[in-house]
């Protein structure tokens, strides 16, 4: 797949093979009404059938575009994206007040999933964004200079000491919003590696604590973070050049990451990140899939390469933030990707 990223025009993508397009139309002239008739003749699947999707952060919101896309072609009605954090979105999918989020991070969030109704209720219904990363990095400039490679380095007191911003004479380490389940992680690591003295996690909202790493740095003072990919800051601070990752010693799950992790790899590059290498999954309402075999056949098959997440998120950081911004984003990013994207549509035709 490519994801050029050139001037995009913001257009309703239009679909490259036929027959969908002569499905599309004729269902266009029909009319609301019509749409259930239309689906028992034949017609689109998804006419008259309304879905409401979902994610946390606006970075989110381009995927999901790329789904409802999908949809829409396939003649269902999307609802407006409802934002909300993830364990809420989780519950409110096993209640079926949404049908489908874009942004679930299996393994991250397995509890959300299990404490929402798990299986009975809800369906981990595709692989949206594969092998994405998270870990802790600091500017390459310090870890050079005092040669720290591992985060359990940071027990040294004058080690972390680098790091504090506050004057405590603590690390201070940007971590993750409360509700996001990485923070218990990042809590759990802190204990495990003996940090608790040396090493604090600061919350509050991400994104602001995260700008005011990218000052400091910008300022040459030394910075430590938690981050993920994809992710625009991995353009601002680039990874070999401004920032590297820092290896845990050993690794440890936490427990609300599920038992199930004898597979997870958490080695990038020969470095261990101490994060399992996630998986970003739509989950759905399970009475939502099992009511629309087509939507669940497009869902296991829509993928977005973490590079063009990347890319995409880049701009919205530059301010290409808007919902139709974003919309346009996803409309180019399908368009260049048209003749894939169309077979996921004819594949999703055929299972209905």
């Amino acid at each position: 797949m490519t994801f050029k990223f050139k001037q995009w025009p913001v257009a309703r993508v239009q679909p490259a093979f036929t027959g969908l397009a002569i499905a599309l139309t004729l269902t266009a002239c029909t009319g609301g009404g019509q749409q259930a008739t239309d689906k028992a003749a034949g017609g689109l699947p998804g006419a008259g059938v309304s879905v409401t999707p979902a994610y946390a952060l606006l970075e989110e919101a381009f995927q999901t575009e790329v789904v409802n896309i999908g949809l829409e072609q396939l003649g269902y009605d999307i609802n407006k994206a409802k934002e909300l954090e993830y364990a809420s979105m989780h519950v409110d999918i096993g209640n079926g007040g949404i049908d489908f989020t874009a942004a679930h991070w299996d393994p991250n969030q397995v509890e959300f999933f299990e404490n929402s109704g798990g299986d009975e209720k809800l369906e981990r219904a595709g692989l949206i964004v594969a092998d994405v990363l998270q870990g802790y990095k600091i500017d390459k400039a310090t870890a050079e200079k005092y040669n720290i490679t591992t985060l359990d380095q940071l027990k040294d007191p004058e080690i972390a000491a680098l790091f504090d911003s506050d004057g405590d004479g603590k690390a201070n380490m940007v971590g993750c919003n409360t509700g996001w389940a990485c923070e218990l992680i990042i809590e759990h690591h802190i204990d495990e590696y003996g940090l608790r003295d040396t090493v604090q996690q600061d919350q509050g909202q991400y994104f602001a604590l995260i700008a005011d790493s990218v000052t400091r740095f910008e300022q040459g003072k030394p910075i430590l973070f938690y981050t993920w990919t994809p992710l625009w800051l991995h353009n601002t601070l680039v990874e070999g050049e401004d920032v590297t990752w820092v290896e845990v010693p050993y690794t440890s799950f936490a427990d609300q990451q599920g038992d199930d992790l004898d597979d997870i790899e958490t080695l990038v590059d020969g470095k261990n990140l101490g994060f399992g290498i996630a998986q970003q999954r739509i989950v759905a309402n399970q009475e939502f899939i099992d009511n629309n075999p087509a939507a669940a056949k497009f869902f296991s098959l829509v993928e977005v390469p973490i590079d063009a997440v990347n890319d995409q998120n880049k701009l919205v950081q530059d301010g290409e933030d808007s919902l139709d911004a974003i919309r346009g984003h996803a409309e180019a990013w399908v368009t260049e990707n048209q003749a894939e994207f169309d077979g996921w549509v004819e594949a999703a035709l055929a299972a209905q």
